[in-house]
């Protein structure tokens, strides 16, 4: 059995793939593209990949190709027509980040809230030291307690962020942005009802047509003025260019972003004009990526390529 990793480099250094060897020959890329793919998958039954298009023009030199596994629970590069019609199965592995993304949303919004990026310049320019007291209250921060935290989107990761907030001592209202999730443990709103309310505003939702520039420019507008954002979902859903306009303005307090349009970031992005990491903190899509989830998720990819070669169904998407 051929198997064929084409983005090892999206796993870490530090995840050991010598575990598929037990499955069959690995061979091992780094990183691919669409153009080198062809070449490199001819003569694989199974290919493990993270977001390399897998369709005609990149599979087509794969005859004895059966399965694909891919390394994250979208599958949008998947030509699922095309894979169909040449019987190849495909298996994604869900719920491997919820505690990671869950952590990270917390990580973002207390970074803000907390005012860090300040006291701690304060502290390292000598500032403190200079002091004439032993405190320094030149940036406001404010408990959680007591504060309203809004979600969009309450599937797996929003509902953690959503326990995790109570525990702060939070009211926690959502919106579900397709009106089929309802969970009675918190209190469903409409967008409009979430935006004025909301003290902070977490997005845990998918991208598709009706979550695509969901924040933008006017919902900025409708939303308090000490309000947080943060994004931890998928970049398109924020509208950068307005969320700048927003943070200069200060329509908004600050936001927080793992995930923004194009990854890894272009020079002409928006959001390097805020430099004021009080402001606007940006991190490089790691919510999901603890040594823990990365760790499971390769487990998980394991046991569906096992499975299948055991002639069982795991995760395979329909």
């Amino acid at each position: 059995m051929e198997i064929v990793i084409l983005e090892a480099n999206s796993l870490g250094a530090d995840i050991d793939l010598t575990v598929f060897e037990k499955l069959g020959h690995v061979t091992v890329y780094g990183q691919s593209m669409a153009e080198d793919t062809p070449e490199k998958v001819k003569d694989a039954d199974i290919i493990i990949v993270n977001k390399v298009p897998m369709n005609e023009t990149t599979l087509k030199s794969a005859e004895h190709l059966k399965m694909i596994a891919i390394t994250a629970t979208g599958y949008n590069i998947i030509d699922k027509a095309y894979t169909d019609s040449r019987g190849i199965v495909v298996a994604n592995v869900g719920g491997y980040s919820t505690d990671s993304v869950a952590q990270h949303t917390f990580a973002l919004a207390l970074y803000l809230v907390n005012q860090m990026a300040y006291y701690d310049d304060y502290v390292k320019s000598g500032e403190y030291v200079r002091s004439d007291i032993f405190c320094h209250f030149d940036k406001k921060i404010f408990e959680l307690a007591g504060k309203t935290w809004g979600i969009i989107g309450l599937g797996a990761i929003g509902r953690k962020v959503a326990e995790i907030a109570k525990v702060f001592g939070c009211e926690v209202i959502y919106y579900s942005t397709t009106g089929r999730n309802q969970n009675q443990d918190y209190c469903s709103v409409d967008l409009d009802t979430l935006l004025a309310k909301s003290d902070i505003l977490s997005i845990h939702a998918p991208l598709n047509a009706v979550t695509e520039n969901l924040m933008k420019l006017e919902n900025f507008r409708k939303m308090k003025k000490s309000a947080i954002l943060i994004n931890v979902a998928r970049g398109p859903i924020v509208n950068e260019q307005d969320l700048v306009t927003a943070l200069e303005e200060g329509l908004i307090a600050g936001a927080g972003l793992d995930v923004i349009s194009a990854e890894p970031m272009k020079e002409s992005n928006p959001l390097l004009k805020i430099q004021d990491s009080g402001k606007l903190v940006v991190t490089p899509h790691i919510a999901w990526a603890t040594g823990e989830a990365r760790q499971r998720l390769t487990d998980e990819v394991y046991l569906n390529i096992e499975a299948f070669l055991n002639g069982e169904k795991r995760n395979l998407i329909p």
